[in-house]
């Protein structure tokens, strides 16, 4: 675990404009020893961490990344031992996974993906000789973590690994009957047609997403929209509207729930981004700038310049431009 949280924050001082040396200085730490942790020969103490994290602006994200103690040896132990899994390990890889989470929208993905990819194998190893009443648990954190690489790898543009990711994650939260889960590979799917310029897509996969067995209110709203736009794309106009009907319906019932865990962002703030989406492949511009400006204000401050915002930023230019 520390070799990746060195990998992680190599990549992030360097995002940052930081060499090791001037990284050393600023946080008044030994060169010597900030190389031994940035080179995985030596586990960092959790100052460093901070140090570390404060530096990069990371707000926390890159120091709950690394495992305590007792958090280490147990999921050691479980590696070696997957039948002998126990809760303690699952709940440790599924807080190394919320901090990557988190992680994502402060760095740059493409600094993110080595760290999980090495995370995500070893998950997924353990899964397949993971025996006892923590293996269901445990699937679900590995549909997470396969999911959160998909999605990386979405946003660097190497669409044919994130769908082969995303596959895997539904074919993982399907294992449990995970629909949250689920529908969420499927969104990052749709996420990745629209990325393509294919609306056939947009609107097949984001569609899936709404209608999937066991979704989230507040994530079957963004995919009604979602895939409304990419039927008003394809000049499906009544198709379209309908979906947006659909979404509108479920406004109260996902007002009266707090977002799921595994989709934290889904706040009706963020909803006023996909009917941005929306509204501006509907033509109707005025709408579309002012949904995308209160949706991008209404986003807590940790995620306004968030890689993923970037899109939505693009299209409220978009917007007010045609308006």
């Amino acid at each position: 675990m520390s070799d990746d949280f060195a990998d992680v924050a190599r990549r992030s001082l360097r995002d940052s404009g930081y060499s090791m040396k001037a990284a050393a200085r600023a946080m008044n730490y030994d060169p010597s020893y900030l190389s031994r942790v940035l080179n995985g020969k030596q586990h960092p103490s959790e100052n460093l961490a901070l140090a570390l994290d404060s530096l990069v602006g990371a707000g926390g994200a890159l120091a709950a990344t690394l495992l305590d103690d007792d958090e280490t040896s147990r999921v050691a132990h479980s590696a070696e031992n997957p039948s002998r899994l126990d809760a303690g390990t699952v709940d440790a890889l599924a807080g190394v996974l919320a901090a990557y989470r988190r992680l994502d929208d402060k760095a740059q993905p493409s600094s993110v993906i080595p760290a999980t990819m090495v995370q995500m194998r070893e998950v997924t190893r353990m899964l397949r000789a993971a025996r006892g009443p923590h293996r269901d648990r445990l699937a679900d954190v590995a549909s997470e973590w396969v999911q959160f690489a998909g999605w990386l790898y979405a946003q660097t543009s190497e669409h044919s690994e994130g769908v082969r990711l995303l596959n895997d994650a539904v074919d993982l939260a399907d294992e449990t009957g995970n629909g949250t889960l689920a529908a969420q590979a499927l969104n990052f799917k749709g996420y990745i047609a629209r990325q393509q310029g294919r609306p056939h897509g947009i609107a097949r996969w984001f569609g899936a997403a709404a209608n999937t067995p066991g979704a989230h209110p507040a994530q079957r709203i963004g995919d009604y929209l979602q895939a409304a736009a990419g039927l008003a794309e394809m000049n499906e106009l009544d198709a379209a509207l309908r979906m947006v009907d659909d979404a509108e319906r479920l406004m109260d019932a996902a007002a009266a729930l707090p977002p799921p865990e595994t989709a934290y962002w889904l706040t009706p703030a963020f909803n006023r981004l996909n009917m941005g989406i929306c509204t501006l492949a509907l033509g109707r511009h005025s709408e579309a700038a002012d949904h995308l400006r209160t949706g991008l204000d209404g986003l807590p401050e940790e995620l306004r310049d968030a890689p993923w915002s970037w899109e939505h930023k693009e299209a409220l230019r978009r917007a007010t431009e045609a308006a």
